[in-house]
């Protein structure tokens, strides 16, 4: 499984408004440049995360996105989730049909495990501590 690019950037705008206080509105322009993000796949992304309830927005003068959630309550799987479904490793993990050997099949055991984890490690840090981080390694860089 490989994250997709919409992913990537998902979780970039979502760490930058993060980083940011609680509350604070954004354009999509701010988000798109400060992350490297192409203006108009950001604007093809946003509406995802707000169907997932993760951002909120507003149109008109004075308005821009910003998180609905506290930063410390999403994570990087929430995120993926919003954007490309619920994840999976390979297709007998959500396709019973696909493959009627689930039950005796050593791979299909050695897949649910690493799903398992790979979601657990995905849910382990919130999009706040991300931020947090990243500053933290930026500030260093920067010296």
């Amino acid at each position: 499984m490989q994250l997709t690019l919409t992913g990537e950037y998902a979780i970039r705008a979502m760490i930058y408004m993060a980083g940011k206080p609680f509350g604070s509105s954004f354009t999509i322009a701010e988000i798109a440049s400060s992350n490297r993000v192409p203006d108009k796949f950001l604007r093809k992304i946003l509406p995802q995360l707000a169907t997932a309830g993760l951002i909120q927005s507003q149109r008109g003068k004075g308005g821009g996105v910003k998180l609905k959630m506290q930063a410390e309550d999403i994570t990087p799987l929430h995120i993926i989730q919003a954007i490309d479904g619920d994840m999976a490793l390979n297709k007998c993990m959500i396709d019973n049909d696909f493959c009627s050997d689930s039950r005796w099949c050593s791979m299909h055991v050695l897949w649910a495990e690493a799903q398992k984890n790979l979601k657990k490690i995905l849910s382990g840090k919130s999009v706040a501590e991300l931020a947090k981080e990243s500053e933290k390694k930026r500030i260093h860089w920067m010296r």
